[in-house]
Formats: C-alpha cells, structure tokens, sequence
C-alpha cells in the first residue's frame, strides 16, 4: 500500500481519489463495551484478564466511554463539510465503525481509491505501521472490489499542525504570573 505518490524529483504528483477514509484507533461508547473493546487492543498478546480489570476501572472513572469517537464525529462532520462533494467514511481499528464495515460501504458506493488520513500525527509502530497493517487486512477481509488505499503522509512536522500548537503554548505561558514565567 502506498504512502504517497512521488516521483524520481521527490515532488508529490496528484492522485485522483474517489472518496477520504478518516482511520482512528476508536473507543468505547458505554460501560459495556470498554472490556471487548479492550480485548480488540490487546488482541494477540496475551494481557491477563486481571490487567484488563484494571484498566476497565480506570475507563469507568469517567463514565466508561472514550471521548476520542465524538472528537472523530466532529473531524468527520467538518471534513464532509469542507470537501462536499468528495464523500468521507469513518473507520476504526478497535471500535466501531471498524474499518472493514467502512470499506464495505465503500465497495458498495462504488468507491475506487480512497486517501486514507490516520488521526495519529506521530510516526511510530502503532501510529504508522500498524494502521498500514489494519488497513491491508480490512482490504483483504472485504475482498474484490475493495477500494485502494493510499495513506496519506503523516502531520507531525506539518505547519498547519506545528503553528496552532506554538501559538496555544505561548497564549497560555502569557496566563502564567510572570514571576514565574522564568521558571516555567
């Protein structure tokens, strides 16, 4: 699956796309999903069920639902306003709507190829490869007719991510009393 399309100058050229996957790592809507929910994270690698009792707790302290799936349903309520007409999914690795029933609507659309933007901005195992992994096995799951996939890059270092960040960090050290600025 590629990340991008370049070419021998290293310059991006365009790629025409039917549609953009918005790819999450999901959360749990209520209190009884955090533990399947869980078991998806930690499919394959053996947590005790004890551990994943601890970890339940914790996500019952603030009443046992993640807020990341509202955030997603704003960045998706936004997106399809700013790109209309392109059409926009939602796909989850851990939670619903998990990524295989996003491609599936996609098939059923008529979706060819579709830009897929991961909300994780940081390049690492989990926010990088493993995406590109969920991403190829949803794809082989739906089978043929499934839309190709094209990961775009990520955001990390990007100024538009990068700016608003410094700014929101120099607006708040000016809330600090200034005789303890220096120290801050």
């Amino acid at each position: 699956m590629p990340s991008d399309s370049r070419t021998t100058t290293g310059q991006a050229e365009p790629v025409h796309v039917d549609a953009l996957l918005l790819v999450s790592f999901g959360g749990p809507q209520s209190p009884s999903d955090v533990v399947p929910f869980l078991r998806n994270v930690t499919r394959g690698r053996g947590i005790p069920d004890e551990r994943l009792a601890q970890v339940a707790e914790q996500y019952r302290r603030f009443g046992g639902r993640s807020p990341i799936n509202d955030q997603n349903r704003e960045l998706l309520a936004a997106l399809r306003g700013e790109l209309a007409p392109l059409p926009v999914y939602w796909g989850n690795r851990n939670w619903s709507p998990f990524l295989t029933d996003a491609l599936e609507r996609m098939r059923r659309d008529g979706v060819g190829r579709a830009a897929c933007f991961v909300t994780s901005a940081f390049a690492s195992y989990s926010g990088c490869r493993q995406y590109r992994e969920n991403l190829a096995q949803a794809r082989a799951q739906v089978g043929p007719g499934a839309p190709e996939l094209i990961k775009l890059r990520h955001y990390f270092d990007h100024p538009g991510f990068v700016l608003p960040m410094v700014d929101h960090v120099v607006d708040e050290l000016e809330t600090i009393p200034a005789a303890l600025r220096e120290e801050t």
